[in-house]
This record gives structure tokens, sequence and C-alpha cells, in this order.
């Protein structure tokens, strides 16, 4: 019996050109990006202790506070589909629609489903826009803070 497809299928949906593909793979960094830098710093700042690049956690986190069980996301603008609808409404006027039309949403259906899954196996999970951390480094810090001390007021006293 053939098991379901688990991961996104792009069949049809072709990039305008390899060089394209490498261009926009090239030009989406993978970590240490601005925002996660500028507020791990802050974090580290306060006190707050995190881990990064933590094997076995769904969906690599940016930021991992094990003990809390808390997984932070820096999520980019554009690869995430802030403000969705009228992100889908730009990328279907430009080049190659269909395909950037399809990824963007495929990805928000990913990072949900991912943030589910981390609920549903006991994990705390944040969501920060790259533009709110850069914007307000201090605040997207006190917004992970606050979760913190509310994962700890919630968790039982052993």
């Amino acid at each position: 019996m053939k098991r379901p497809r688990t991961t996104p299928s792009f069949a049809g949906r072709h990039p305008a050109s390899p060089g394209a593909r490498r261009a926009a793979r090239g030009a989406s960094k993978k970590g240490d990006t601005k925002c996660e830098v500028v507020l791990g710093r802050i974090l580290w700042a306060m006190g707050l202790r995190y881990r990064r690049l933590v094997p076995g956690i769904p969906g690599r986190p940016d930021l991992v506070f094990p003990r809390q069980r808390l997984a932070v996301f820096c999520d980019g603008d554009f690869w995430h589909g802030r403000d969705l609808e009228s992100r889908i409404a730009r990328l279907s006027r430009g080049h190659n629609a269909p395909y950037w039309v399809e990824k963007i949403r495929t990805n928000v259906q990913r990072d949900r489903a991912v943030s589910e899954r981390l609920s549903a196996e006991g994990w705390h999970v944040v969501r920060l826009w790259e533009t709110d951390i850069l914007c307000d480094p201090v605040g997207a810090a006190a917004v992970v803070a606050s979760n913190l001390r509310s994962v700890r007021t919630a968790a039982p006293n052993p």
C-alpha cells in the first residue's frame, strides 16, 4: 500500500530557470539571520540561555529553551507569508506566479503543521516576524521572556 505524501509536491511547477533557483536559495539565509542574531544577543544579555540547531526538534527552531520546552522561530516576512493575502496578490502579478504563490502557501502550511506538531509534543511555540524583531528587538525579547515566565509558572513543581 502506498503511503500518502507528507512533503509538498511542486509537480508541474518550476522556477524561472536554474539560475533563478540558485539565486533564490543563495539569497535566503538558513541561519544566523540578522533578526535571529539581534534577538539572541538581547536574550543572552537578559541572562536567558538558549540553544541553537538542536537536533531532533521538528521545524528547526531558531532558538530553543530545552528545559522549558520553548521553541522560538524568527520568521522572514517574504518566505513565511506575512500579510499572506496581499503578498499572494502581488506574487500573482509577477513572473512565474503559479510557482511563487504555491511556494509561499506551502511554507505557511508547513509552519502551521510544525507549530501544531510541536504543541502536540509538549512544546510551547513562539513565532516572531522578522520586521517586528528588527523594529523593536527589546519588545521581541520581552515577548520571549514573558512566554518563558508563563511556561515556568505553568509547570508542575517536582
